[in-house]
């Protein structure tokens, strides 16, 4: 029994040691920060999903204001939370070639298919897609692609006059989800989704699964997190959404004989790539004996294509959706700004003969001031990662030496709702955005779309199809706080990437009454 015993305490001081062994990391480098616990770190909240990881960079960011870093630790793994905007610019920018990666996988070889994305890649398989995906988001394709927009746009008046019809209020999270998926997957994949008239939309579930997390779902993540190599054939997304994608993206290719069929949208795109078989370009990890970057080759494999179309899939409805739906939100609970925003659209609508057009949308100064402001306080993404990727780094603002593979978080809804940045950040004031007053916003605090090389590539698709949507909704209708709306909303705890939140953002919708 006594030997049992013996064993049995050292069984768990070996454990608390293994738990705990990185805790020192930010002590020895006078980093304030939470006491960790083990094996959590200072993430318990967000692996017991009662906070989400944009809960918890705020958090974090708020209770040390005084500081331009703050330590945190994801399970064991030191990360830095970065407050100072300078600091933030060094990171996405200017130093750019020693943070290259995002680091949003434990595991620097096990990867799921579904992450080999540009959003989630590191290194050379995110600069080689990254160079050839560019040039699709150029402003000569989103012109060529804006009838597609104005065809969802018409379809999304037809289903907000049956809301005016039959709700009493209608969750604008759905409402402006459905508009987006309809576009992209009209512009991106060929498909009329119809999730607008399809009440049981497949493809409205399968986006809505993408960003659920279940319990099964949170478990694999913090399992991942914790013990990475013991783990690394755990995946982070649901087994099914593979399969699901997988047999999407072979039905669309074969319904095009696996060759680009002349629409220019991203499947010709991936199919164009296919048929040359590989990217070649210069690599951003390794460089040869004169420090050159050396010359490397990416094999386009159809599992890398299915990958490609379940973030552009994503991410494409999900942050456009978000951004817009919370515009209106805010629109609803600011009558003076959503009428200004109307007599904006009509006028900008007559001197385009009552059409909405790529041109059109571009004049609507005000409704993308709105939209910014919504952006500001609550970005579609609400922090940064990324990871080291030097040996080491040393922060000459503050002294501060890293090692290779610490990661980064930049808590960008934090920045831009602090008042040290934006005079009353709790108020919604599209004029921080008016032509005078914008220039005067500092630098690397407003970052909705992230800054640098790694910046949101489809920045602008983004943009266009939430503006398009939020004008043909207010040309015909207002709408206003339902009796259950919430003027403060409450986010989600078990949000993943983008922010969702507690019953949606319901809202009254009604014809407009033109004097």
């Amino acid at each position: 029994m006594l030997i049992l015993s013996a064993v049995l305490v050292v069984f768990c001081v070996v454990l608390y040691l293994y738990g705990t062994r990185t805790f020192n990391y930010w002590k020895k480098r006078g980093i304030k920060h939470e006491k960790p616990l083990p094996f959590v770190g200072t993430n318990l909240k967000n692996f017991a999903q009662k906070a989400s990881m944009a809960m918890m960079a705020t958090e974090t960011y708020r209770k040390f204001p005084n500081e331009k870093v703050v330590g945190y630790y994801r399970g064991t793994v030191p990360e830095l939370v970065i407050r100072d905007p300078e600091i933030a610019k060094r990171i996405l920018v200017t130093d750019f070639q020693h943070f290259y990666a995002r680091g949003f996988n434990p595991h620097k070889t096990v990867i799921e298919p579904l992450l080999k994305n540009l959003f989630f890649a590191d290194g050379d398989l995110w600069r080689l897609i990254r160079q050839r995906f560019t040039p699709a988001f150029s402003t000569g394709k989103l012109k060529a692609m804006f009838p597609l927009i104005t065809k969802r746009a018409e379809n999304l008046q037809i289903f907000t006059e049956k809301i005016v019809i039959n709700r009493d209020h209608y969750d604008a999270r759905e409402l402006m989800g459905r508009y987006t998926t309809d576009f992209i997957g009209e512009c991106g994949f060929g498909i009329n989704m119809d999730t607008l008239n399809d009440e049981n939309s497949q493809f409205r579930a399968l986006g809505k699964r993408i960003f659920e997390r279940k319990l099964r779902d949170g478990v694999s993540a913090a399992l991942k997190i914790m013990f990475p190599e013991m783990c690394k054939n755990l995946t982070f997304l649901a087994p099914e959404l593979e399969k699901t994608m997988n047999h999407l993206y072979q039905s669309v290719v074969k319904e095009r004989n696996n060759k680009p069929s002349g629409r220019n949208d991203f499947v010709d795109l991936l199919l164009e790539l296919k048929e040359k078989g590989e990217i070649i370009g210069e690599s951003i990890e390794k460089k040869d004996k004169d420090g050159k970057p050396e010359i490397v080759t990416l094999e386009l494999t159809d599992s890398l294509m299915m990958s490609q179309m379940f973030v552009f899939f994503g991410a494409g409805f999900e942050t456009s959706s978000t951004a817009s739906s919370y515009t209106l939100h805010q629109l609803a609970f600011n009558p003076d700004c959503q009428e200004k925003v109307q007599a904006e659209i009509d006028s900008v609508l007559e001197k385009y003969d009552n059409k909405l057009t790529f041109d059109a949308i571009k004049d609507m100064a005000y409704l993308e001031m709105c939209f910014y402001e919504s952006m500001r306080m609550y970005p579609s993404v609400a922090y940064l990662m990324r990871k080291c990727t030097s040996k080491e780094y040393t922060f000459p603002e503050i002294n501060l030496t890293i090692d290779e593979d610490v990661k980064i978080m930049i808590p960008i809804q934090a920045i831009q709702m602090d008042e040290k940045y934006f005079r009353e950040p709790t108020k919604f004031d599209p004029e921080r955005f008016s032509f005078g007053a914008k220039d005067d916003i500092k630098k690397f605090v407003f970052l909705p779309f992230g800054e640098g090389p790694r910046a949101c590539v489809g920045e602008r698709l983004g943009q266009m199809q939430s503006m398009a949507g939020l004008a043909a909704v207010l040309q015909k209708f207002t709408v206003e706080p339902a009796a259950i709306s919430r003027r403060d909303i409450i986010p989600d705890p078990t949000g993943v990437v983008s922010e969702n939140f507690v019953g949606g953002l319901p809202l009254k919708f009604r014809r407009r009454v033109k004097n």
